[in-house]
């Protein structure tokens, strides 16, 4: 502001004799901002975060304060999009910028280009505070936490596939029960941590059980130990709403024991290591084995000895029964006195037959059979009579349908059906070849890709890329020990076959040279 400073004499009250410039409001605002622009360029300031602001364009505006001062502060939308740190009221953090000033409403503000936490304690006030309005939600309730499946058949696992991690996963799972397991390879920690960590628990949610990649049926969030500041990726809330929204079972195992995420908190169950989520993940086979015929042996015994004890109750409730003669003697004292009345009864039973039919036959006459005789040749002539009309009109019933199916089966129907069918002749022989043709196509296009998976698992590209197979005889040689022993060696490489005569016998085999980390070049 030195070239707006005047150091003549000032003027009176009333302005007279005065020799100091005069200047426009713009051109005061134009030059303070220079001079607050051109003096603090690149300033670091520490804080805490006051009052927060996002309108619609994407821009934050906020304070930073101490006990003393509040310094006004902006965002710009693009760097905003891009900040690892959101910045949240109330936590204490680091500003990096330059100040400017805001002509419109004459103060001046700091344009923060990059925000960090200060230290640890503000990443745990910022933790505790995430915390507490997740807990708010219900999102730790016990009661929305879903009960992991007995067995999986797909465990997905979200983590890096470079890290000792997914293989301490793999080699517990391999020993207690082996799985199909899906990897959704992320970066552990730093800015893209946590967007790819939502994204692979929102893909794996949308997968189609059953389809070609089908969905798992529990998930693993796993990554190894370190500090606060490694593992804050899992303390976003964009990650802890994505574990607490999806509808696989969750499991967590990120960091060491004494390690906490809210990734722990939401999650269906918490492992304290990897190497314990893939416990929780699956049962030991060989327990459940032990535990099958366990339960075998013990079903074999209880049967064995309920039939032991019902046989035993059979035969104490056997004795208790009366005899089987001492049932039946009543029954037989009975049949033998029906069998002293029978014979009288029959001569009784003919007697009184007898006198009923003496009293029939006295009313049965002559005259009255002859009666009955013409009544029924009477009817008998009725009938005679409607039988003839009744059978020549079922005759001409069934003449009509003979017609009607005469003439549906005449030549020219015959004809019309052959010409249809000559007619759709060469439309399905047409279909016949297009479907032959597709399906062959087909049998090409799998036949092709069965091609290329052999040639990616042959060894002879890995041949190609510089390394060979060293056999003797029909072993193949994996080390300088075994190598050293034989008279010839059978190398090859991609090109062709090579025999080395060795000093097999001559000298001690020595111990080679070669780093431990070079890569093996006996690899089948």
């Amino acid at each position: 502001m030195n070239d707006l400073i005047d150091d003549g004499p000032l003027s009176d009250e009333n302005g007279q004799g005065s020799n100091a410039p005069e200047f426009t409001v713009s051109e005061l605002s134009g030059a303070v901002k220079r001079s607050i622009e051109s003096g603090f360029s690149h300033v670091r300031v520490r804080g805490e975060i006051g009052r927060v602001s996002r309108p619609r364009s994407g821009h934050v505006y906020l304070d930073l304060k101490d006990d003393r001062a509040v310094l006004a502060g902006v965002i710009w939308k693009g760097v905003a999009s891009r900040l690892p740190t959101q910045p949240e009221e109330g936590l204490e953090v680091i500003a990096t910028g330059r100040l400017t000033t805001f002509p419109g409403q004459s103060k001046y503000q700091i344009v923060i280009e990059s925000i960090a936490p200060a230290g640890v304690g503000a990443l745990m006030a910022m933790l505790e505070k995430r915390k507490k309005a997740l807990e708010a939600e219900g999102l730790f309730a016990s009661e929305r936490k879903k009960p992991l499946p007995y067995l999986p058949q797909i465990i997905g696992v979200v983590t890096s596939p470079s890290g000792a991690v997914i293989r301490d996963i793999l080699h517990r799972l391999r020993d207690r029960f082996p799985r199909k397991v899906l990897i959704w390879p992320v970066a552990v920690q730093g800015e893209k941590c946590a967007p790819e960590v939502t994204r692979a628990i929102e893909g794996f949610n949308r997968l189609t059980p059953g389809g070609a990649l089908p969905r798992p049926d529990l998930l693993i969030v796993a990554r190894g130990g370190g500090s606060i500041e490694d593992l804050w990726g899992f303390n976003e809330e964009s990650v802890a709403r994505a574990v607490a929204a999806s509808e696989i079972p969750v499991i967590s195992a990120v960091g060491h024991e004494t390690d906490t995420t809210l990734v722990d908190f939401v999650s269906d169950r918490r492992a304290p290591t990897p190497t314990a989520a893939a416990e929780l993940a699956v049962p030991v086979r060989a327990e459940l084995l032990a535990w099958t015929e366990q339960q075998g042996s013990r079903l074999t015994s209880a049967l064995v000895r309920g039939v032991t004890t019902r046989g035993q109750r059979l035969r104490d409730l056997s004795r208790a029964l009366p005899r089987a003669e001492d049932l039946t003697r009543q029954s037989e004292q009975r049949l033998d006195q029906w069998a002293d009345r029978l014979p009288r009864a029959l001569v009784a039973l003919v007697e009184r037959r007898r006198r009923h039919l003496a009293e029939v036959s006295g009313a049965v006459r002559p005259a009255a059979l002859s009666s009955r005789t013409r009544d029924a040749r009477q009817r008998l002539d009725n009938l005679s009579a409607r039988l003839g009309p009744a059978l020549a009109l079922g005759l001409r019933g069934r003449q009509r349908e003979f017609a009607k199916e005469a003439a549906r089966l005449g030549p020219r129907a015959t004809q019309r059906l052959v010409a249809e069918g000559r007619r759709r002749l060469p439309q399905l022989s047409t279909q016949m070849v297009g479907a032959i043709r597709v399906d062959l196509n087909r049998q090409a296009q799998r036949l092709t890709a069965a091609d290329r998976l052999l040639e990616g698992l042959s060894y002879h590209g890995t041949l190609k890329r510089g390394y060979a197979v060293i056999r003797a005889g029909d072993q193949v040689v994996t080390n300088h020990a075994s190598a050293a022993k034989q008279p010839v060696l059978d190398i090859e490489f991609s090109d062709g076959r090579l025999e080395v005569a060795t000093a097999a016998g001559s000298t001690r085999p020595t111990r080679s040279s070669a780093p431990k980390s070079q890569p093996s070049l006996f690899d089948e």
